[in-house]
């Protein structure tokens, strides 16, 4: 799967799920190469986007924080609150998932401080790291040993 496929294949879900992105260039500096989020709108720069996977895991960001703070979110959210950034992560390997993509495409060797192999053997042999908090947020629910997603956004 190619770069162009990969990137159209999460602006489609994006569209599907409600949340908001806009293509356009970004002068800041930002924490993801490429991308950052605006008053809770994905803004992506295709030209310096460095790894299209981060794309989901920043959409995770906006999905599972509080609906009332979702607009209001701007910059560098793993910093913000610890529970989301590890509920992002599980959210954007099912995301994976539901877009056909591979896991590897997201949880890419030059993030996540290291643990991409860690996290991506975790979540393979179905130990769901952040499933707890996901399901409190009621957007997964254990099924038969696997997940089900209840709802992509946070209610």
């Amino acid at each position: 799967m190619d770069r162009d496929e990969i990137i159209s294949r999460i602006f489609s879900f994006l569209d599907k799920i409600g949340i908001q992105y806009e293509e356009s260039k970004i002068e800041d500096s930002s924490f993801m190469p490429g991308m950052i989020i605006r008053n809770g709108k994905l803004i992506v720069d295709i030209e310096t986007l460095k790894y299209p996977g981060d794309l989901l895991h920043e959409a995770g960001h906006i999905a599972v924080s509080h609906p009332e703070k979702r607009n209001k979110m701007n910059g560098e959210i793993a910093k913000e609150n610890a529970g989301e950034e590890i509920a992002a992560l599980l959210w954007s390997y099912m995301a994976a998932r539901e877009t056909g993509i591979p896991a590897e495409v997201v949880f890419h060797p030059d993030g996540y401080k290291g643990d991409s192999e860690w996290l991506l053997e975790n979540f393979k042999n179905k130990m769901f790291i952040g499933y707890p908090l996901l399901n409190w947020m009621k957007i997964f629910e254990k099924k038969d040993g696997d997940l089900k997603v209840i709802s992509w956004l946070r209610n």
